[in-house]
């Protein structure tokens, strides 16, 4: 049977989710800003739930808003196949990052019914919470629930960074209507047969090479931790350049060691990056005396990463003895990095080759739900690419055709994968 996708309303419903936002306009593309459980976010819910339940889909959702969008199989006991991804997005973003997952996940899921398939599993389409960290201070909040990688008291706890003091995630989904005990969010390993995350890239690879797909085989994972380096300040006049231990210059220093050991492993998935430096007192003409610097490091191989920041470490405790200044290391949060499914990864491969779809394998060097969503299921995501790779932007861009494209390779791939008999895969 034939799998026709609708890449017109596709297009159509991209652009009316990028309506459900209040952003001043961008000169160059569609400005969005759509903070989980703010007004706009609700709105772009219950827009998507109608969307489904017009559909004939089953809707539920869980105590921190994951909806689930159910395609009923003939045989409903068996672990369901899996799509989905997120639709909040930070100030001032696209509207491609995330959407065309929810989005091309759904009109895959029509795509299938249209053509009067019969599927043994239940297709099963997953809005995830707050992929993005705006408004709790950590990504990927829903499919870390889902999945058991974060503690329920703990995420309940976190401080809403948008809201009143003493705002917290409790108070914000309450407040959103998502009520009951997060504990019952998580589900159990094996809960579904595979899961496949539609993304655009972020990236310009697909583009610079001129091919229309790719294929993850693996999803770096961030390590990110607080320096704060104290040492002397004073005067900068009068504090003598041999008595000083100015904490920026100890943070520079810091700063060229995180970039050189990085280097220094050779491989490219590699990356460091140091996006915040607060200095104190912040005075043109007063010495330093505390530095806080913010540190993300990432790397698909989890050995690697560690290896950068132990020498990272040793670099330390030289610079501390040397500038008498102090270093404190603080880690706010670890991921462990995600292999895709190889079964998952050669039957997209399978569908690529067989409908003669130029494609590549790739690393997804930024993070998304499915690194969480591979603890509990055989996971792998389809790129497609975006224009000079740029996200989280006014100006992300993704061609119709493509997006297209994407959601066609993900409804056969459903397709094959919700027809295997049996416990799950």
């Amino acid at each position: 049977m034939q799998i026709l996708i609708d890449e017109a309303r596709l297009s159509s419903e991209l652009e009316t989710l990028a309506t459900l936002t209040h952003v001043e306009p961008a000169a160059n593309g569609t400005a969005v800003t759509r903070v989980v459980f703010s007004e706009d976010d609700l709105k772009a819910r219950s827009w998507l739930k109608g969307l489904a339940s017009k559909e004939g889909f089953s809707v539920r959702e869980d105590a921190v808003g994951n909806t689930f969008i159910r395609w009923e199989g003939t045989e409903p006991e068996l672990p369901a196949v899996a799509t989905g991804s997120h639709i909040d997005a930070i100030p001032h973003a696209g509207m491609y990052d995330g959407t065309v997952g929810v989005l091309g996940g759904l009109e895959a899921m029509r795509a299938l019914k249209r053509s009067g398939m019969k599927l043994r599993r239940s297709i099963e389409l997953v809005l995830l919470t707050s992929e993005e960290p705006t408004r709790f201070g950590i990504g990927c909040l829903g499919s870390r629930l889902l999945s058991g990688a974060l503690d329920p008291a703990r995420a309940d706890d976190l401080k809403d960074l948008t809201g009143e003091e003493g705002s917290t995630l409790a108070t914000a989904r309450k407040a959103a209507g998502f009520t009951g005990p997060l504990a019952a969010t998580r589900l159990p390993a094996g809960h579904y047969h595979s899961w496949i995350e539609l993304h655009i890239e972020q990236g310009p690879l697909l583009e610079r090479e001129e091919l229309r797909l790719g294929i993850v085989t693996s999803i770096a994972a961030p390590a990110s931790y607080r320096y704060t380096i104290e040492g002397l300040g004073g005067h900068a006049g009068a504090l003598l350049m041999p008595d000083r231990k100015d904490a920026l210059c100890a943070a520079a220093e810091m700063i060229l060691s995180l970039e050189k050991h990085a280097l220094a492993t050779g491989a490219i998935d590699t990356v460091a990056t140091v996006g915040t430096c607060e200095v104190y007192p912040g005075a043109v003409n007063s010495v330093p005396s505390k530095v806080v610097l913010q540190i993300d490091l990432r790397d698909t191989e989890l050995e690697r990463r560690e290896g950068v920041i132990r020498a990272v470490r040793w670099d330390r405790d030289e610079i501390q003895r040397r500038r008498g200044v102090t270093v404190c290391e603080e880690l706010i949060n670890a991921d462990s990095p995600a292999q895709s499914a190889p079964p998952v990864v050669a039957l997209l491969k399978e569908i690529c080759t067989e409908s003669a779809t130029p494609y590549r394998t790739m690393v997804s060097r930024a993070y998304h739900d499915s690194l969480f969503m591979a603890r509990i299921a055989p996971v792998a995501m389809i790129f497609i690419p975006c224009h000079q790779g740029v996200s989280h932007r006014p100006d992300e861009y993704a061609k119709p055709e493509d997006i297209a494209l994407g959601a066609h390779v993900l409804a056969e791939a459903l397709a094959r994968l919700a027809s295997e008999p049996g416990s799950a895969g």
